[in-house]
């Protein structure tokens, strides 16, 4: 797995296609066929939360650049993995404890996590809705994709869902899949994802597994290594 950095941070920001273009591989092949999102999720307003609901469904209708993705399997304790996309700052810790580069996420109470980098990029984000096995997640705020480029304010929804394909005795086997909707009205997001040109959407798809990934890997680690689990994911020191 690619060191969990600025595409995960970037697809967590929202800014699906702009700030991850610069954590894109050299060489990366042109984007398949249907790699948009194919729609938003049956009745989703009904699972967000009202004082939420225009704002989440004006990214999923409108959306600068959408993408879907799906994971590989996790195994793992169904309270661990819920815990862990809820505690998506403890996960990036995880990350760090085991070497592997990563971003940090601060824990803004509650429920709401925020990410930053050196360029002046900040966003927050929080849960607004919850339904059987999945959650949806609302970004705000601004992305730079460096320190002279201009500020992008960037909105996001993210709809993760993880399906049990198998459970027993409190372990499940999961299918997790990402839906992701980014809206900007900036005039540099729509310019930068002209530049990008047809790559732009492997790049959100690369972005979103990148996001799944950065849950899956570590709640499958802690599930084969559960004596490590309080070494990884307990609160900073």
């Amino acid at each position: 797995m690619q060191p969990v950095n600025r595409v995960l941070s970037a697809f967590l920001a929202g800014a699906l296609g702009v700030a991850t273009a610069q954590a894109a591989p050299p060489g990366s092949p042109p984007a398949p066929a249907g790699a948009a999102a194919s729609g938003p999720p049956r009745a989703l307003e009904e699972v967000v939360r009202p004082e939420f609901r225009d704002a989440v469904m004006k990214c999923v209708r409108n959306p600068t650049i959408a993408t879907k993705a799906k994971g590989e399997d996790v195994v793992c304790t169904v309270a661990l993995y819920e815990w862990l996309f809820e505690h998506p700052d403890r996960v990036a810790l995880a990350w760090q404890r085991l070497k592997v580069p990563s971003i940090t996420i601060t824990d803004l109470g509650s429920g709401k996590f925020a990410w930053g980098d050196e360029f002046g990029s900040e966003v927050v984000w929080q849960t607004v809705g919850t339904f059987p096995d999945g959650r949806v997640w609302y970004a705000t705020g601004k992305v730079k994709a460096s320190k002279l480029a201009p500020p992008i304010p960037v909105q996001g929804v993210i709809v993760v869902s993880h399906p049990r394909k198998v459970e027993k005795d409190g372990v499940a086997m999961f299918a997790p899949t990402a839906q992701a909707y980014m809206h900007s009205d900036s005039r540099a997001a729509n310019l930068a994802l002209r530049a990008i040109g047809p790559t732009a959407p492997k790049i959100a798809e690369d972005a979103a597994e990148q996001l799944l990934d950065f849950f899956g890997v570590i709640a499958n680690y802690v599930q084969k290594h559960p004596r490590r689990a309080e070494e990884l994911l307990g609160p900073p020191k």
